[in-house]
């Protein structure tokens, strides 16, 4: 039988005082908002324009909408609003800025669409009574990805970026990205070696400036990942039987990939895609028999003359 041992603990307001709490103070400032200086609002030369301020690390449950399966699910994003404070502005009402994110969540959840966020961005503006404002979101991603022999499914994923940019002069601005893995092999292995060939997983960076005509007609999701999955030697799978396996390494092996063949091949489906104005797309492998890694990244603007 086990013996416990008993403690006499004081209340707990009592441990509250031992660990330093204390009583209250005397309290002499106003407690209502109307009668509480602002300090924001304040207004004088204060040197500087400010480019932009707000808040960032804000994360919230977000609805995503796409052609692939899962089409409709809901993820968690991550958030930065900021806008720019004028050089007579001491600074911005910071909750503002997420008193409207919590607006458009309860009301029916906060749905990442282009209609969606060109409203939001265009309100917070007008809330906030400046000429600009932006939006920055990140969010995994997920979509099925099924095995090619035995045609089992699982959930894959990738990273999505998305930036609203809203001015009063010029209107409103998107930009979208996407991170994505796949497998890539290394020809000068596949070249010099009498068999087999060295392999690494290839993390590739697509990030696009978009046409202003872009609606939600275009799943930009599904279209920069296959960009980046269909010039791979591969595509990295959630579950494979054996004759997944045999197929994805012969499949790598039929199409070999350096770092520079990779962001040259996504580049070209970038340029095609007619939604897509201007693009950076890189590349890092995570070689298997070097200490390094090998990057490579493309910037192209199909609007520059």
């Amino acid at each position: 039988m086990t013996t416990m041992t008993t403690i006499q603990l004081p209340s707990k307001e009592e441990r509250h005082k031992l660990f330093g709490s204390v009583e209250p103070g005397r309290k002499t400032k106003p407690t209502k908002k109307e009668d509480m200086p602002d300090l924001q609002n304040t207004k004088r030369d204060f040197l500087f324009h400010i480019e932009a301020v707000g808040i960032s690390n804000v994360k919230m449950p977000v609805i995503v909408e796409s052609t692939i399966s899962p089409m409709t699910q809901t993820t968690i994003a991550t958030f930065a609003l900021t806008s720019s404070v004028s050089r007579d502005a001491k600074g911005t009402n910071m909750s503002r800025f997420t008193e409207l994110l919590e607006q458009y969540r309860v009301n029916g959840g906060f749905d990442l669409s282009f209609s969606t966020l060109s409203r939001f961005i265009v309100e917070l503006a007008d809330r906030l009574g400046v000429e600009d404002a932006k939006v920055d979101i990140s969010f995994p991603w997920f979509y099925e990805q099924a095995a090619p022999a035995s045609g089992l499914s699982g959930l894959n994923h990738a990273e999505a970026r998305m930036t609203i940019d809203y001015n009063k002069q010029t209107g409103i601005k998107k930009s979208v990205g996407l991170t994505a893995v796949v497998k890539t092999l290394c020809p000068c292995s596949k070249e010099i070696s009498e068999y087999s060939a060295h392999n690494q997983r290839g993390n590739v960076i697509v990030d696009t400036r978009l046409a202003d005509d872009v609606t939600d007609a275009v799943d930009w999701k599904s279209a920069l990942l296959e960009a980046i999955e269909s010039n791979g030697s591969a595509k990295i799978h959630p579950i494979l039987k054996r004759p997944d396996e045999k197929m994805v390494t012969e499949q790598a092996y039929e199409n070999p990939r350096f770092v520079e063949d990779m962001v040259r091949l996504v580049a070209a489906d970038l340029y095609e895609y007619e939604f897509v104005e201007a693009f950076t797309v890189s590349c890092r492998n995570e070689e298997s028999i070097h200490l390094h890694d090998a990057i490579a990244r493309i910037t192209f603007d199909k609007t520059a003359q």
